[in-house]
């Protein structure tokens, strides 16, 4: 059970790396947009600076699936919304912005999809790959124990397609990963191509989770060398992709929730959902900046502060937060999204890194769980 204690929103930069950034010691998060009153749980989010513009898709699943309004929106950088695209009952995952398109991933039809950049409430979507479910689980996991011994975690297979996460790289590749199935898929061309093909890169049990939270690969983003970064939001692990030797190795732990992914400025940004936080990690995997609290519900019915943060996005010099305050307990009454009513997009200025005097650190630190959150 979680108990409100008082609205603590708070940017920690541990002393090795003070020499590093110039900001301001407690940023505060503010309230970037509210979403129309019939749309809910924002889950992703692409920016696309050269039009000012931030697209953002929802994660409506609700039973039965005549109640669910999933949405592709638009806003500007100001906040303002500019369109709104009804998508149905099925739940939306990944965004992304590329080439005068969004890119969407569709949940429950496991597929990857487009519409035009400016769409309005008419514009066409076209599917441009459908992903496969594949024949074998993703294999073993051996666990070291603390007493010497090992665990060994056999994973099955559900039969199911997941796509979570979308990225795409600089030559118009896009990379998607699959929560169950413990996967990451190319669609090749993906930016040029259509009727598209889903080609499978890498299943790996790092990439799957036996967690409370049943969601394994989840956030991917490329960093500045080609490195691509997987997020595991049930272990609470990012984890490090070398594509040519298709290399997967742990890169920073300790991140309840790891969900949406981002590169900016030198630090890949996670989105810790079970801890209501945004951390940035540097090139060793250290977090170098924290941002995280929740402050009960606004009269307006929407959360204060982070609560369950699923995607961010940079708007000029501000990192924007989708808050998809999802409820996760099957018990009534154990949860603050349980109480929100108006879901919203939440804002904090980005820390200016200047570089300078950073100890490389091999993994990053823990954060507390989500029981004893505010």
């Amino acid at each position: 059970m979680r108990v409100i204690l008082s609205f603590v929103i708070a940017l920690v930069v541990p002393a090795a790396a003070a020499m590093a950034f110039d900001a301001p010691a407690r940023p505060t998060v503010r309230r970037f947009a509210l979403l129309p009153a019939d749309v809910r749980h924002p889950e992703s989010l692409a920016a696309d600076a050269g039009r000012r513009v931030l697209h953002v898709g929802t994660f409506d699943a609700r039973v039965p699936e005549a109640t669910r309004n999933n949405r592709i929106l638009r806003y500007g950088f100001d906040g303002r919304l500019q369109a709104s695209r009804t998508m149905g009952t099925s739940p939306l995952t990944g965004v992304a912005s590329h080439g005068g398109h969004v890119y969407v991933l569709d949940f429950a039809k496991a597929a990857l999809i487009r519409l035009a950049a400016d769409f309005d409430a008419d514009t066409p979507i076209e599917t441009v790959a459908t992903f496969p479910v594949l024949s074998s689980p993703p294999g073993e996991r051996e666990v070291d124990n603390p007493d010497g011994s090992k665990d060994r975690i056999r994973f099955g297979t559900n039969r199911v397609a997941s796509l979570n996460g979308l990225v795409f790289s600089r030559g118009g590749d896009a990379y998607v990963t699959d929560s169950f199935q413990g996967a990451l898929f190319v669609v090749r061309g993906a930016a040029v191509c259509t009727a598209c093909k889903a080609e499978l890169v890498l299943q790996h049990p790092l990439l799957a989770t036996a967690a409370f939270l049943p969601f394994g690969a989840n956030g991917v983003a490329f960093g500045d060398d080609g490195t691509l970064f997987i997020n595991n939001a049930g272990d609470g692990r990012v984890l490090r992709l070398t594509l040519a030797t298709k290399q997967l190795e742990v890169f920073a732990e300790g991140l309840p929730g790891a969900d949406g992914l981002l590169f900016h400025d030198g630090l890949l940004w996670v989105a810790a959902n079970q801890v209501d936080a945004v951390v940035a990690l540097d090139t060793a995997g250290k977090p170098v900046v924290r941002v995280e609290g929740f402050a009960g519900i606004d009269a307006d019915g929407a959360p204060a502060g982070l609560l369950f943060p699923a995607a961010t996005a940079v708007v000029g010099d501000r990192m924007v937060v989708a808050n998809l305050a999802l409820p996760l307990t099957p018990t009534p009454g154990d949860e603050w999204e349980e109480s929100v009513t108006r879901w919203s997009l939440v804002a904090f200025d980005l820390p200016r890194a200047a570089r300078r005097g950073v100890t490389p650190s091999p993994r990053a630190g823990t954060a507390p769980s989500r029981k004893d959150r505010p």
